[in-house]
């Protein structure tokens, strides 16, 4: 599968997660499987670049290849300029966003709003198209199927998209309405797919190995992405690409490897934020790695109260080490939790 002129390893893809998919989470996921990894939402208003939030958002040091950076706003000169920005800072694939659901978003007419207004919306995809072609620098969607059940116009928006340059549609089987709740549906997916040219990516509760065989069989889509199934569970994609490969499982992790990548993790997370905010911003990845394991709820009640680095390593490496003294790989992972507040924007510094 291509992207442009970027020929990717394989047809997984990590979803952009705002809060989630920093540069260490990025680059862990591609060390276990995924072929592809975007970026938390950046934001497009100018007033706000110079934070420091966006300042790690931009950085992409160190981070393999092809480097995709997803800008949000709405209006069409300021995602355009977004877009320079973030190529300016590394970004070498540019994607829209157009399926965030959280309402601090869809309140300013961003995310997923912006399918309630076609013509905003082509004019945004349109702007910033023109300024990518610039830079020879390709442009995706992402999307819902719609803003509700009664107005699903994913096709409409992907077709025009596509003529309008984009080079990769992704779609989220739900409409905004619907948030994270119910279940996705794979329908729209699918007509998108019958209906583009251009790569189609599918997304939305694909937890499993057989999963994500199902959905690529039921949609026809070029690749798949995962977002919440990967949190605290990064070694999903591996997972997939033997099932897809093979058709059989690959074994659990052991706890030995998940202990040495988890603690990786967390020096990785330090090393982007200032130990103030890496220990904090850390406890929910350690909160997801350790929810489905003995013993984990009250580890997360323990570990919460830690404000220190190295106290939150040891820690981590103490648990860890009890835990393999019970078993030697990890169980299998219960479904994520639907958590709307774990994947949003924060339009401050």
């Amino acid at each position: 599968m291509h992207i442009g002129p970027f020929a990717l390893a394989n047809q997984l893809m990590v979803a952009p997660m705002a809060g989630v998919t920093d540069r260490p989470f990025r680059q862990l996921c591609k060390r276990l499987g995924a072929g592809y990894a975007v970026s938390e939402m950046v934001t497009s208003r100018k007033d706000l670049w110079n934070t420091l939030k966006t300042s790690r958002r931009a950085n992409h040091a160190g981070e393999p290849g092809p480097i995709a950076v997803q800008i949000a706003g709405t209006e069409a000169a300021m995602m355009a300029e977004a877009a320079l920005f973030n190529i300016d800072r590394g970004a070498q694939i540019i994607d829209i966003n157009m399926g965030c659901p959280a309402k601090k978003v869809c309140n300013k007419w961003a995310g997923s709003a912006l399918m309630q207004d076609e013509a905003l919306a082509l004019q945004i995809v349109e702007a910033v198209v023109n300024a990518c072609a610039q830079r020879n620098v390709p442009v995706t969607l992402k999307m819902r199927t719609g803003w509700c059940q009664s107005h699903k116009n994913a096709v409409s928006i992907a077709l025009a998209a596509e003529s309008a340059g984009v080079q990769m549609v992704a779609v989220h089987g739900r409409t905004r309405d619907q948030g994270y709740k119910g279940a996705a549906e794979y329908d729209t997916i699918a007509a998108v797919k019958a209906a583009l040219h251009i790569p189609v990516v599918a997304n939305g509760d694909i937890r499993t190995p057989e999963q994500a065989r199902d959905v690529l069989r039921i949609t026809g889509a070029d690749a798949i992405m995962i977002g919440r199934a990967a949190q605290g569970r990064p070694w999903i994609f591996r997972e997939i690409a033997h099932f897809l490969d093979t058709g059989t499982r690959l074994a659990p992790p052991l706890v030995s490897e998940v202990k040495r990548l988890l603690v990786e993790h967390l020096h990785d997370h330090y090393s982007l934020y200032d130990p103030f905010i890496g220990v904090r911003s850390a406890r929910k990845h350690i909160g997801w790695y350790v929810r489905d394991l003995p013993g984990g709820e009250a580890f997360r009640f323990q570990m919460n109260a830690l404000d220190d680095c190295d106290a939150q390593v040891a820690a981590v490496e103490n648990f860890m080490d009890g835990l393999n003294a019970q078993m030697d790989r990890i169980p299998t992972a219960s479904a994520p939790v639907n958590d709307e507040e774990e994947t949003t924007i924060k339009e401050t510094a």
